[in-house]
């Protein structure tokens, strides 16, 4: 079993590279994001209560994703693994993904692959894609920037906890979407 967790700041391709990883490897992407979308577009307890800590503009807790992923994990996959995109973010998030994976699957967490691109060439990519995204968050650049920075702020003791794994490996984003896949597939094969 291969199970990922995919970093990269916002505009580093990871959308991308996971569609090319899981095809490649017949993984299941597990994104924070769509499992909060699902859960409270479908009305689930879980998404109920999510909804109400956004309601009132706080931060979901730990626990409530934490379950949302454990049931995601739960239903049946005929795949070879997961990519975790979106989570962990924080050391605690980092130990819970640690236990579920080997608790639910019997298993661990892989590698940490981390997709690294210049600030400024994530700027310009952003900016590129706001004109066709209708993203508003794409469209300015202070606000881009912030992104970028949250996104190290927040991923930095991650990072530092799978260092001292072993698990994490920094692949140059810059390039041929081709070539940079190539890089990932060849870190995962690594691997198995």
């Amino acid at each position: 079993m291969i199970n990922i967790v995919l970093f990269g700041p916002p505009g580093s391709g990871k959308g991308t590279q996971a569609q090319h990883l899981i095809e490649k490897f017949n993984l299941k992407q597990i994104s924070t994001g769509d499992l909060f979308r699902y859960n409270m577009k479908n009305n689930t307890e879980l998404g109920k209560l999510a909804k109400s800590y956004i309601d009132k503009g706080e931060l979901v807790p730990d626990k409530v994703t934490i379950d949302m992923l454990i049931d995601e994990l739960r239903k049946p996959t005929e795949t070879n693994g997961f990519i975790f995109d979106g989570f962990p973010r924080t050391a605690n998030q980092t130990e819970a993904l640690e236990t579920i994976v080997k608790d639910e699957l019997g298993a661990e967490i892989s590698i940490c692959l981390s997709l690294v691109v210049e600030d400024e060439v994530l700027v310009q990519r952003l900016l590129k894609r706001g004109e066709t995204s209708g993203r508003t968050d794409d469209s300015n650049e202070d606000i881009i920037r912030n992104r970028i920075k949250e996104y190290y702020t927040k991923t930095a003791e991650v990072a530092e906890l799978y260092k001292k794994q072993g698990k994490y490996v920094e692949v140059n984003g810059i390039g041929e979407i081709s070539e940079i896949s190539e890089k990932l597939f060849a870190e995962v094969e690594k691997i198995k």
